[in-house]
């Protein structure tokens, strides 16, 4: 391993203090390692991507690829990269930390130009994961506000997770014509039912199946399968909830670190992978919804059918949102400050 390799190594485990693992032999330059940095629960995922990314590269140039990936919360892997963590590219679950990279001038204003579907080449939506049989009988949003019912959400504050799921408890009572105040009044509720706040998605589902803390976990469509895969069939159910959040997933290039290390082309030909049908093919192996009509028709089994709404649509997006909600003294923090323990 070449000495700018153990360096990138480093600095990911220094700053991220994320899992990181490398794809393929060896790197042979900067310009044939790319580092991807990315949220907590798409581990599996690029786990397969960057494998068949990495043949298709050969085949087509006939050079070795490294791409070495670091996960961890969403909001946090984006300060790390703000900080001084050389990643190619970022592959997130929400426009804001894309957009906090563009703030800072690492990417264009205009990221979501540079690729298809605003540069979200999937999407997820937000589920209750509950215990065999139920025995909270919990069925929608209005459920999780009941006491005795323990809530598991990761930190809205920092994790994408956590954002969408805050969200769609939010969304679910403006989706069924309720007001503000209603839906105010509802994520209230479930957040004075949530006994621990994880800093990730895989945080939270540690404290849920391991820790057995909790009735109800809320979790990415993505995780369901996952989750029952790796604690045992038969041990967990899935809920869908009546409607809930279309989670999009964004991906860009981070140009002052790709200009820099020369990785600019091979870092957009990494996220056009993605959109391939090979690409969507993986991404919907592993449960998120493709953007491909065809493999998502394929594939629909797996997803459930749930009225879904956008935070565009329904809540004004994103910026509003993040200035509304999570900034600093915003609603969430309103919310928090005034549940009584």
């Amino acid at each position: 391993m070449s000495n700018t390799t153990r360096r990138q190594f480093v600095l990911v485990t220094a700053i991220a203090g994320a899992t990181v693992f490398s794809t393929a032999a060896m790197a042979q330059t900067p310009a044939d390692t790319l580092l991807n940095v990315s949220y907590d629960v798409s581990r599996e995922l690029y786990k397969e991507i960057n494998p068949a990314f990495i043949a298709q590269y050969k085949a087509k140039t006939g050079k070795v690829l490294t791409i070495n990936q670091s996960h961890g919360g969403s909001s946090k892997q984006i300060g790390s990269v703000i900080g001084g963590l050389e990643a190619d590219v970022v592959t997130m679950n929400q426009a804001t930390d894309v957009d906090a990279l563009a703030e800072k001038g690492l990417t264009p204003a205009d990221w979501r130009k540079r690729f298809p579907n605003n540069a979200a080449p999937y999407t997820s939506t937000i589920l209750f994961l509950v215990r065999k049989g139920n025995p909270k009988a919990i069925k929608d949003w209005a459920d999780l506000t009941r006491a005795g019912v323990q809530v598991i959400i990761p930190n809205p504050k920092v994790t994408g997770n956590g954002r969408y799921s805050y969200l769609a408890a939010w969304g679910a009572v403006i989706a069924k014509g309720g007001t503000e105040a209603q839906a105010r009044e509802q994520v209230a509720k479930i957040f004075a039912n949530v006994p621990v706040l994880d800093g990730g998605g895989r945080g939270a589902t540690t404290t849920f199946t391991q820790r057995g803390i909790g009735d109800v976990l809320l979790t990415f469509e993505s995780e369901a399968e996952l989750i029952e895969n790796e604690f045992g069939k038969g041990q967990f159910e899935v809920v869908n909830p009546s409607v809930s959040i279309e989670a999009e997933a964004p991906v860009a290039i981070v140009d002052k670190v790709a200009a820099k290390k020369g990785t600019t082309a091979t870092a957009k030909a990494y996220l056009d992978f993605l959109y391939t049908p090979e690409g969507q093919a993986i991404i919907a192996k592993h449960n998120f919804r493709p953007r491909d009509a065809a493999v998502f028709k394929r594939e629909e089994k797996r997803f459930a059918p749930i009225k879904l709404f956008s935070v565009d649509q329904l809540l004004g997006g994103w910026p509003l949102v993040s200035k509304t909600h999570f900034a600093d003294g915003g609603t969430y923090d309103q919310i928090v400050a005034g549940i009584k323990r």
